[in-house]
């Protein structure tokens, strides 16, 4: 399931300005996207060619982005991110501690105040579960082949104190180019995860995914069945260190994570146990129907506009499905419902989902291989997902494991929880950037316990 995240590939420029020293230092401010909002971070320099600067998303871990140019005249400043066509355009004020102006793309325009830091610690959200040195296990950086795919998948094994075997599992992200730590808004999902399982004495595999932070390979091609391959991959590194008890080897997947892990159990000999942490149980076209109602219920809307923009989400996933020339596809959603979004948005969109990865994710069905998974499985859901829908997703999960004859899974709706397994009130990806809290303890405790109960050797 591919996360609502605006991504913003944020540069601004290099270009001299009067009174350089005076608006040398770092700036923040926060942008209201509608659905979420995200800080931004300025920082100017001041050289012998004049004012630099690079920016900063910290929300979405992009930093030092270099600035390419950017113009002050007066009290006035101006940042031309060519890259995206975007446009910063904001006046200081008299004692040049705020910048007042906006945020310009694609035919819209957002308010965007930039604040001089006095402090840095400003700059640091509170994420209070972040594991620090020194560790009581020891964590090692390796590097494992994805042959078939051509890809070098780098990633970081966590080993319990104690000589072993253990048992493991390899953590499987979810959708959109994601670090081994599944770092969103500050957060470190699986950093916090593995740290939990390690000291709890389970083994823990957690890369980069390909093309991604130091992993190679191709990430804009690949589908949710080369993700796979990857995690296979995992599996078959992991069977080579003589730490692991090879027969204790399960999987831990997170959103598309949850859809990739019983793609490889189903196919895959030897898999012990899957956890699905968010996964879907009907097909993607589904999911992402019903994640346009809930999102628009999360932020305001009535039943009545969120049925209606489900149905218009319905209206284009059927476009998508029955015209499979691009070309002809972009025309006839242009035509349909170019009125809708400004020219630029139009086009981030209709690449996206003209994108394979959305291809077959939109048509793929977990069902298929949750009906062929006979390792033991724990599904667990957030109440208050608006991602992947609990009510949608666990009892089409049950009903496929139940076809398959399995006889030892769970499917729990974790009250209270989102789609990152935080406690919210609402549920809205808005939240996920203000919540302190990282993973729920509750989340944390029921995925330990169980993988622990089903880990335990022979006597």
């Amino acid at each position: 399931m591919r996360r609502v995240i605006i991504t913003l590939a944020l540069m601004v420029g290099v270009s001299s300005g009067l009174f350089a020293q005076e608006v040398v230092g770092d700036w923040l401010g926060t942008l209201d996207a509608g659905a979420v909002s995200l800080r931004l971070v300025l920082h100017i320099v001041n050289t012998d060619a004049g004012l630099t600067a690079t920016l900063d998303s910290p929300d979405q871990g992009a930093k030092g982005i270099p600035v390419t140019k950017i113009v002050r005249t007066g009290e006035a400043l101006r940042c031309e991110v060519g890259a995206v066509g975007g446009v910063i355009e904001g006046t200081f004020d008299k004692g040049l501690q705020t910048i007042a102006g906006t945020w310009a793309q694609g035919g819209n325009k957002l308010p965007l105040v930039l604040k001089r830091v006095v402090n840095t610690t400003e700059l640091e959200r509170r994420r209070p579960q972040n594991p620090t040195r020194p560790f009581p296990y020891h964590d090692e950086e390796v590097r494992y082949d994805n042959k078939t795919a051509g890809a070098t998948l780098a990633a970081t094994l966590t080993l319990p104190q104690g000589k072993g075997p253990f048992p493991a599992v390899v953590l499987v992200t979810g959708s959109g180019p994601e670090d081994r730590d599944e770092t969103v808004f500050g957060h470190r999902p699986f950093l916090v995860l593995a740290d939990c399982l390690t000291r709890r004495g389970i083994a823990v595999l957690r890369a980069d995914d390909r093309g991604t932070g130091k992993s190679t390979g191709s990430y804009s091609t690949a589908t949710t069945a080369d993700f796979a391959t990857d995690v296979e991959a995992g599996i078959t590194y992991l069977r080579t260190r003589p730490e692991i008890d090879k027969s204790r080897i399960g999987l831990i997947g997170h959103s598309e994570g949850g859809v990739i892990a019983p793609m490889v159990a189903a196919r895959t000999p030897g898999v012990a146990f899957i956890v699905l942490m968010a996964g879907t149980g009907v097909k993607g076209d589904e999911v992402l129907v019903e994640q346009v109602r809930l999102l628009a219920r999360a932020s305001g809307k009535s039943e009545t506009e969120a049925d209606g923009l489900a149905a218009q989400q319905r209206e284009v996933l059927a476009l998508i499905q029955a015209e499979k020339d691009n070309a002809v596809l972009e025309k006839k959603l242009r035509e349909k419902f170019g009125d809708l979004a400004s020219d630029g948005q139009m086009s981030i969109q209709i690449k996206a989902i003209q994108s394979p990865w959305f291809r077959y994710f939109m048509q793929y069905d977990p069902a298929v291989a949750l009906r062929k998974t006979t390792c033991p499985v724990l599904a667990i859901n957030g109440e208050r997902d608006v991602q992947v829908s609990s009510r949608q997703n666990l009892p089409a999960i049950r009903r496929a494991l139940e076809e398959a004859g399995n006889r030892d899974f769970e499917t729990v709706e974790l009250p209270g929880l989102n789609h990152l397994f935080q406690t919210s009130k609402t549920g809205s990806v808005g939240e996920y950037v203000e919540i302190e809290e990282t993973v729920s303890p509750v989340a944390l405790e029921r995925v330990a316990t169980w993988i622990l109960e089903h880990t335990q050797p022979a006597r």
